[in-house]
């Protein structure tokens, strides 16, 4: 009967919040939280973590509203520009159906827009189509006080004088998200959110809600603050401001699930997924790392896929860890200070895996530390040089080494930056050489072996 009984057990699905934090990260987090609120002034945050793919913990702190005293993991905060990849995966499963191409031109679905015949829906979704933010103020502008359409916003932003020749410049841009929402609704047939919640929201079990549907007694309330006095409750903008650009209202819960859905490539083909964390190259080759959507980059050694959100008294922020299968996830409702950041970067430190330092790097770290030393004062051992690398050092080189390091004095800091590589025989690394007015970096390449011979030390100025 148990053996029988376990059997079903396991074709039960799993929990949605697996239980695997410990204690003491739960702690931790706690700690963290509430430190960040009480220094701050920030009423309330909910906070999801992701680890191995699935969500970990989900948590809200402090006081939602006046209405609401208690927080809830399950209420839905307002995600504001995190919504952008919600309508950059609308334009892909279009683009999927055959409905579309990204490198459509924009005229062929709206009419009369600044530059149309040369905008693609590929510029839209990467902020490279010249077209002017609509919002670029950390405040609610007068307008923003009465109702308007995405006609209205086209009509008073799109139909300006582009900004720079579309693909030419990178520039943040809400106009272009609210053009690219009106066009998966005239392909679609159906409002944007309806679109969303029938092909991505129910089949993640995800509740979304039109942020100006979640204002009111039962939702958090967004406050703000002038300089440094009081925290006031912010009146939310009227409706649609936000559209495309930013209408979503969820918990970090719910958006977590989003989170688990890209580590796993599932709800959207995997070339969909890959497609919106491609950079897009502007026409010179160059890229910020925006792709559709998603900023993309990497930190601390981890790569990432980001993005955050204001909308008028709410900031949040999404970031998910693909090679770490983790995601973490803050909501606020405020909009004055840098909690959501420290959250959110504390909460990595805390649940994320400590990189181990590898025992040759440590030790190839110490050896070229010792070397540079040698550099700077004009006492280069040869011996640890190899053939090639002897004759790199001719005196002249030695003399400018010494002569412009020495002056320098004793670094402040001396670091390995980047990953240990393989290149020609040798092993690579990159050491940044800090000091209180610059930095520089130091390029080796060595025999096999923490202390091998070197074929090239150079140094050079770092950014």
């Amino acid at each position: 009967m148990l053996t029988r009984l376990l059997a079903v057990a396991a074709l039960l699905p799993a929990p949605a919040i697996a239980q695997s934090l410990t204690p003491a990260e739960t702690a931790q987090i706690d700690t963290l939280v509430a430190g960040a609120l009480g220094d701050t002034g920030v009423p309330s945050a909910s906070i999801a973590v992701v680890r191995g793919g699935r969500i970990v913990f989900a948590k809200a702190y402090g006081k939602p509203s006046e209405a609401i005293a208690t927080a809830d993991p399950k209420l839905p905060y307002q995600i504001a520009s995190i919504s952008k990849q919600f309508t950059a995966a609308a334009i892909l499963l279009l683009e999927d159906e055959g409905k579309l191409s990204l490198d459509d031109t924009v005229a062929k679905y709206i009419p009369g827009i600044t530059g149309g015949d040369r905008i693609t829906i590929r510029q839209l979704l990467s902020h490279t189509s010249g077209l002017q933010d609509y919002w670029p103020q950390d405040y609610s502008f007068a307008a923003m006080a009465k109702p308007v359409t995405p006609q209205q916003i086209v009509d008073r932003w799109a139909k300006k004088p582009l900004d720079f020749a579309p693909g030419t410049q990178w520039q943040y841009s809400n106009t272009g998200y609210v053009v690219a929402g009106m066009i998966v609704e005239k392909v679609s047939g159906q409002p944007l959110l309806s679109f969303l919640q029938q092909r991505i929201f129910k089949p993640l079990d995800i509740r979304a809600l039109d942020q100006d549907k979640a204002i009111g007694k039962a939702f958090p309330q967004g406050y703000g603050r002038f300089a440094l006095g009081p925290v006031r409750a912010e009146t939310p903008s009227a409706d649609g401001w936000l559209y495309a650009a930013g209408e979503l209202s969820m918990s970090a819960q719910d958006l977590a699930k989003w989170d688990v859905a890209r580590l796993s490539r599932t709800t959207l083909p995997a070339d969909d997924w890959a497609a919106q964390e491609t950079p897009v190259k502007l026409a010179d080759g160059s890229s910020n790392g925006y792709g559709l959507g998603v900023f993309t980059g990497s930190a601390d050694g981890r790569r990432y896929v980001e993005h955050s959100g204001e909308a008028v008294g709410f900031l949040s922020e999404n970031i998910v860890y693909p090679d770490d299968q983790a995601a973490i996830v803050v909501l606020t409702n405020s909009w004055f200070s840098d909690a959501v950041g420290r959250i959110s970067k504390g909460v990595a430190k805390i649940v994320l895996p400590t990189p181990v330092a590898n025992a040759e790097d440590t030790a190839a770290l110490a050896h070229a530390r010792a070397v540079y030393d040698q550099l700077r004062t004009g006492t280069l051992d040869r011996k640890g040089l190899t053939e090639d690398a002897n004759y790199y050092f001719k005196p002249v080189a030695l003399a400018d080494y010494k002569s412009s390091l020495g002056i320098l004095g004793e670094p402040t800091a001396f670091a390995q930056t980047g990953k240990t590589r393989l290149r020609g025989g040798f092993v690579n690394r990159t050491y940044r050489i800090t000091y209180p007015d610059r930095a520089l970096s130091l390029s080796t390449y060595a025999e096999p072996g923490a202390t091998g011979r070197y074929e090239q030390l150079l140094v050079a100025p770092a950014s």
